[in-house]
């Protein structure tokens, strides 16, 4: 969506204000900096913030910015972050143990949690890349590992998974952009900034938000640590286990596509599975046009 007003003839005014409606969609007023990151022109944070401080599109309350008439997302932000940091520490160590299952080449937390947008209960949500062949394997010791935390209280989510042949994805979009540009990388580094250089395309939606954003306090980034891994991968490549892979996926596949026939945007094969049955994606679309629609009358 393009702002036809006369914000037209002030790209940077437009992509600032894009930025915190999109922001809007999910009750989260933005950090300056916040805004230089998800902002879609190419900019330094000085030329940014120069615009944001006279911009009377947007409002400032308690260091956030955000729509007129928002000012109290930024009790909603505080509220969040208190419950986002309760729930840091539990998906960094599930995290870890995730990115160092046997075949898993690279663990992310993702959604609310990755922007410290999260309640204090929320899921915690995670983006799982595999090798090739065993996608569907390492979903079940996700979920088995997902069934042991839910006794500790904490929901764990590895609601995508792909594997290093998917690693390019196919929607290209301002949503996508923000989902790979906003995922906090657990472990497998390498495979990360892979991700990043077979979707470069990125860029052009998001041009300011290169690498990782920065990690809470109790995450640590590592690159690929193979420990033990290389033994145990080296037993479940066997025809046993080959057979159970394909099991699975063949069940899995079948159920899944059946519970959640109704989304366009779930996918499931063997290198891909993509549980996203709530449409997460259209329906931030639809808010975030009808919020632009409503911005379109105003002018400068």
């Amino acid at each position: 969506m393009i702002l036809q007003t006369g914000l037209d003839s002030q790209p940077l005014l437009r992509a600032i204000l894009l930025a915190v409606a999109y922001a809007d969609v999910f009750d989260y007023p933005l950090t300056a900096g916040e805004i230089h990151r998800y902002c879609g022109v190419r900019a330094s944070f000085t030329e940014v913030y120069a615009e944001i401080r006279d911009f009377r599109l947007i409002s400032r309350a308690g260091g956030f910015y955000s729509l007129p008439g928002r000012e109290a997302l930024a009790g909603i932000r505080a509220r969040r972050e208190a419950g986002s940091a309760r729930l840091w520490l539990p998906a960094a160590r599930y995290g870890q143990v995730i990115a160092g299952l046997p075949f898993v080449r690279m663990a992310a937390v993702t959604g609310s949690l990755a922007v410290n947008n999260a309640e204090a209960r929320a899921d915690i949500d995670y983006f799982i890349v595999t090798e090739p062949g065993h996608l569907w394997t390492c979903r079940a010791l996700a979920l088995a590992l997902g069934r042991l935390a839910a006794r500790q209280g904490v929901n764990l989510c590895p609601n995508y998974l792909v594997t290093t042949r998917a690693l390019a994805f196919p929607d290209r979009n301002l949503y996508v952009a923000h989902e790979l540009a906003q995922m906090v990388p657990l472990g497998g580094l390498d495979i990360y900034a892979e991700i990043r250089r077979r979707n470069a395309w990125v860029s052009d939606y998001l041009p300011n938000a290169e690498g990782a954003p920065p990690a809470p306090e109790p995450v640590r980034m590592t690159a690929s640590t193979p420990g033990l891994r290389p033994v145990t991968e080296a037993v479940l490549r066997t025809p046993p286990a080959a057979w159970f892979e394909r099991w699975e996926m063949s069940r899995k596949i079948r159920a899944l596509s059946r519970q959640q026939a109704a989304s366009s945007e779930s996918a499931f094969s063997a290198d891909v599975c993509k549980g996203h049955d709530q449409r997460h994606q259209s329906r931030t679309q639809a808010l975030l046009d009808s919020k632009v629609s409503r911005l379109l009358p105003l002018d400068l």
